[in-house]
């Protein structure tokens, strides 16, 4: 299991004595292999509130299917409150180009390559809810396959399929234009 600590809040109650202190942690927790989740801990101790945030991301955990293993299947879109996140698939060797919270959402889930953005707020606990709720609706062409009763090669062209179609587009392209000129 990946365990990623994104953040710590600190809160302060006035009693009679001074002060107590409590601790918020947030945690997000994956198996590298397609499956993560996030979970949210609060205690007097920063140790036990770790604990609790990573108890509570383990019971939520969630399967994301991934492509090739490395990236997803599509592009998304989550909102959570003010927090807006857009998440895209990208090429071999992209990397993870997104910033703190979604970040350690896509290294605990193995997601190697992806692009996101986020709009809106820079609140963690709004991100993560946003970055999962656009996970949620990533679906892989087996279970779109299964869904329709087709089989996945009707659904995903081969990229040798569509080269000849855009050469002949090309093509027709050009004759016009010799036919002007001459």
């Amino acid at each position: 299991m990946i365990e990623k600590l994104v953040h710590i809040n600190r809160v302060s109650k006035t009693v009679k004595g001074g002060k107590r202190f409590g601790f918020a942690a947030l945690v997000v927790v994956g198996d590298g292999k397609g499956r993560a989740g996030f979970g949210h801990g609060k205690a007097r101790e920063v140790p036990e509130a770790i604990n609790k945030a990573t108890a509570a991301a383990k019971k939520a955990m969630v399967r994301v299917p991934l492509r090739d293993g490395r990236t997803l299947h599509h592009d998304g879109y989550g909102r959570f409150g003010a927090g807006k996140v857009h998440v895209r698939s990208a090429p071999q060797g992209t990397g993870i180009i997104a910033g703190g919270p979604m970040r350690a959402v896509f290294e605990s889930l193995g997601v190697a390559d992806v692009v996101t953005k986020s709009v809106g707020t820079s609140n963690p606990y709004n991100m993560i809810r946003a970055t999962f709720e656009a996970l949620g609706d990533q679906s892989s062409p087996k279970t779109v396959a299964q869904r329709r009763g087709k089989k996945i090669s009707e659904l995903v062209g081969r990229r040798e399929d569509v080269q000849p179609a855009a050469e002949a587009v090309e093509a027709e392209a050009e004759a016009p234009a010799e036919a002007t000129a001459e």
